[in-house]
């Protein structure tokens, strides 16, 4: 019989009682979860002590209470960092008249002065336990407060207060905070320690989300094993827009001056200040920060940016009768966008105590009322706003794309090669790229007779309707929407334009089998054009074919041979067929072949003629050919018409097929 689940367990009572409940006091809780405060015991979580301290100076500057900033770093992993505020208050505190108020705020969790609004209005600091934390997991921390003309100083050791706070004696010409700690080594490891080029980085940061603030680094230089000054001073009156300025440099915009600007929340909710450029040739970067802490991962705030921006490019292209800008996405306009944005509001709400996203929901609309105005008069300029409606469709243009090819990749990259392929082709059976062939033949006559003729196991068939869209006359949209070419890219499986990946092609060759008359000619252009534009790193290795039909057949007896032309015909004629009786069949179309026919002329590689496409080596880079295709089969029907003018005296009359 089973055991009785619920039957006593003297042992286990004995290991879990009362006794086995533990109640962490003070800081302790920090030292055992270290995670849960700072994110971790990494490098980056080292570093989030450091932000923990300037963002408490930034708070002083933002209220108006500081000008400067110090930021010190010296040997035995110690950072100091001083303001000219206000200073911590060192008077009794009323619920505890044994302590300071500085004691208090250094070794108490969720103590502080901004959990209302009495002393900041806006500040980073939410639950009173950012630098309580960074006493908690540091070896030793000094705080000096120079308040009412008096310096005070108490010293700490992970969380614990070593002594009372000390009267240094009066300084006339001091005000404000200093602190002063050094991480413990038993969290953090002995091997970490802090990097001068990532604390700089992070003081110049700060100076450019506050005009008024004067931040000054120093660092020992025997810390410095990069470029990394030893010595800066960074004030920034023009805020982000000189922190973007800098970042863009020399690069080229797709706008003349970048959108910039800041305004205040009606109500005295707050202010947002705002740098977004749009580079020709970036990956992009975003910098979102909310009452000076940054916020990686973004949040409300970002999504008040998006929304004004967004809702104003497409405001702006149905201003100008662009239809097409009502199907512009957010992600259009900030992919491969510079974006800095920082916001100022009453008692932000965060995802965790490190900050990495604003969750707060009455961001997003105060910021995106904000900046719509802004951004509307931004798009007035004619010019301006005509050229970035432009690159952001461009944008749009190369999503849609994407969107239609990763659509081809889910029918076709998860059950091997027949998957979910286009209706009408027909494929061959081998699983491999190497040695198969994608015959594009024109229409369903032609297709039925190239399927009989083919070798199954390596040869597949895709018929197309008549003449596909001349790409190089046509916009992206019109592309794919086209059906033919969809079927096409699907079939081939190796994505267009920048996206082009040769080596996912799913033949090894691309022949473009077509009837041997003009119309069949027209029809092979129309695909060369295709392949160049669109993956011309494929005409580039070589992939690409155009089959050699024949245009007769002719009969002598019990002999026939095959003509390719004219002139061709009229060699038989003259040679093998010389004073005979020749009976002439012309092949109105492929379709009129009968596979046996079709194999032997035209699809066995023992007997047939390909030509193979590619680009000469003096036209790798493809500008002179561009140029061609882009007069032929382009928009302007006036630079064929000069082609032919300038070309025809050449051309034997003979030669035509009329």
């Amino acid at each position: 019989m089973a055991d009785d689940l619920f039957a006593a367990n003297p042992k286990a009572e004995r290991d879990y009682n009362a006794s086995s409940i533990e109640v962490l006091e003070g800081l302790e809780p920090v030292r055992r979860r270290p995670g849960m405060y700072v994110g971790g015991t990494d490098e980056r979580a080292l570093h989030h002590l450091a932000a923990e301290v300037l963002d408490n100076a930034m708070d002083e500057a933002v209220a108006g209470h500081a000008t400067r900033i110090e930021v010190v770093l010296e040997p035995g992993n110690r950072l100091t960092i001083t303001d000219n505020g206000r200073g911590i208050p060192v008077d009794p505190h009323p619920k505890f008249p044994d302590k300071s108020a500085l004691e208090v705020i250094l070794s108490t969790l969720h103590s502080g002065g901004k959990f209302t609004g009495k002393a900041y209005a806006t500040s980073g600091g939410l639950h009173g336990v950012g630098v309580s934390v960074v006493n908690a997991l540091s070896a030793e921390t000094v705080v000096e407060v120079a308040r009412a003309k008096t310096l005070y100083r108490q010293r700490f050791s992970r969380g614990v207060t070593l002594g009372p706070i000390e009267n240094l004696g009066p300084v006339p010409n001091r005000r404000g905070t200093s602190v002063s700690f050094v991480p413990d080594a038993e969290i953090f490891g002995p091997e970490l320690h802090f990097k001068p080029a990532r604390l700089y980085k992070l003081a110049r940061s700060k100076a450019y989300l506050f005009a008024g603030v004067e931040i000054r680094w120093r660092c020992a230089p025997e810390l410095i094993t990069d470029e990394t000054p030893t010595e800066a001073v960074f004030q920034f009156p023009g805020g982000l827009a000189d922190h973007l300025r800098e970042q863009l440099g020399d690069r080229d915009c797709a706008t003349s001056d970048f959108f910039k600007g800041s305004q205040d929340f009606a109500d005295g909710a707050g202010r947002v200040e705002w740098a977004v450029a749009w580079p020709l040739w970036s990956d992009g970067s975003y910098s979102w920060y909310c009452n000076t802490i940054p916020t990686p991962d973004g949040g409300t705030h970002e999504a008040g940016l998006r929304a004004a921006l967004v809702k104003g490019i497409r405001g702006f292209g149905d201003l100008v009768g662009q239809k097409r800008a009502k199907d512009i996405t957010a992600e259009d306009i900030v992919t491969g966008a510079e974006l800095m944005l920082s916001v100022f509001i009453r008692e932000p709400q965060f995802q965790s105590q490190t900050k990495d996203r604003l969750t707060s929901p009455e961001a997003a609309t105060l910021v995106e009322r904000a900046m719509r105005d802004h951004f509307d008069h931004f798009l007035a300029d004619g010019e301006r706003g005509r050229a970035l409606l432009g690159f952001v469709l461009e944008k749009m243009d190369e999503r849609l794309r994407r969107k239609a090819e990763r659509e081809v990749k889910r029918k076709t990259a998860t059950g091997g090669r027949k998957l979910r392929l286009p209706g009408k082709l027909t494929d061959c059976a081998s699983d491999s790229p190497e040695g198969t062939e994608l015959f594009i033949v024109e229409g369903d006559s032609a297709g039925g007779s190239a399927k009989q003729a083919r070798d199954r196991k390596t040869q597949a068939i895709l018929p197309i309707k008549g003449k596909i869209l001349n790409v190089a006359s046509a916009t992206t949209a019109k592309i794919l929407a086209n059906g033919e070419i969809a079927d096409l890219v699907q079939a081939l499986g190796c994505g267009t334009r920048k996206d082009c990946r040769p080596d996912n092609l799913r033949y090894e060759r691309v022949i473009i089998m077509t009837d041997a008359d003009v119309d069949g000619a027209h029809i092979a252009t129309l695909l060369m054009t295709f392949f160049f534009q669109e993956m011309p790193e494929i005409v580039r290795r070589g992939h690409i074919y155009l089959a050699q039909p024949p245009l007769y057949r002719l009969t002598a007896g019990t002999k026939s041979l095959y003509a390719m032309d004219d002139a061709h015909r009229a060699r038989i004629e003259a040679n093998e067929f010389k004073g005979k009786k020749v009976e002439v069949a012309r092949f109105k179309g492929l379709g009129e072949m009968n596979p046996a026919q079709l194999r032997e002329t035209t699809m066995d590689p023992r007997t047939r003629q390909l030509l193979r496409v590619t680009l000469p080596q003096e036209y790798e880079e493809r500008a002179e050919i561009k140029d061609l295709v882009d007069r032929l089969m382009g928009t302007n029907p006036a630079h064929r018409f000069a082609f032919i003018q300038e070309n025809a005296a050449r051309l034997d009359e003979e030669a035509i097929d009329a």
